[in-house]
């Protein structure tokens, strides 16, 4: 396993999540996408800044039967592992202190879009997590210094997401739990 690392080729039939779990403790951000191994760069400050803040607010409203973390992998399948930046997941999952998550386990996901995961914020990830019937799904717009948060909410039929809302001076849903937050208490102070 650890040779592929070190080859210009990936494992013979694709990356699983054996081969993610036999990896050295790094610290690198890796995620599986059908076997193929995505590694991110490093978040910036504002990235990391929101992620922080988000998940602090979201802990302060939280009910007792769920919980709120930050870059926990989420096991979709054994080709497929992403990490979200935010989750909240049921409380008895978090109970048992995991280093990974079912998507059973997992009531909401949350992915702060930067340039370099557009695409995958954007598109694949949502389209993924609601095949795997996550039924909540954020993402955090920062394009020209300000913040929007866009909600979906599962089509548990057809297996995607359905906007719920788009919100730039607070969010105020009761969706997995009732939640009014402003925004400006999560955005990043200006250098």
């Amino acid at each position: 396993m650890t040779a592929a690392l070190q080859s210009d080729y990936p494992p013979e039939g694709g990356w699983t999540t054996d081969d993610l779990d036999a990896l050295p403790e790094d610290g690198r951000r890796r995620e599986l996408l059908d076997g193929v191994l995505l590694m991110s760069p490093s978040p910036t400050r504002t990235h990391q800044t929101i992620a922080m803040r988000l998940g602090v607010a979201l802990e302060a409203e939280c009910p007792d039967d769920y919980d709120v973390t930050q870059g926990v992998e989420v096991r979709i399948n054994r080709t497929r592992s992403f990490i979200p930046d935010v989750l909240v997941t049921t409380s008895a999952a978090a109970a048992r202190e995991p280093s990974r998550y079912e998507p059973h386990e997992v009531v909401l996901a949350i992915e702060i879009v930067s340039p370099s995961t557009r695409s995958i914020d954007r598109v694949l990830k949502p389209a993924l997590y609601a095949q795997a019937g996550i039924p909540f799904y954020w993402r955090v717009e920062t394009e020209d210094g300000t913040l929007e948060i866009v909600t979906y909410r599962v089509d548990a039929v057809n297996e995607v997401y359905t906007e719920t809302g788009r919100w730039t001076k607070f969010v105020d849903t009761g969706e997995p739990f009732p939640i009014n937050l402003p925004i400006s208490r999560i955005t990043p102070r200006s250098r």
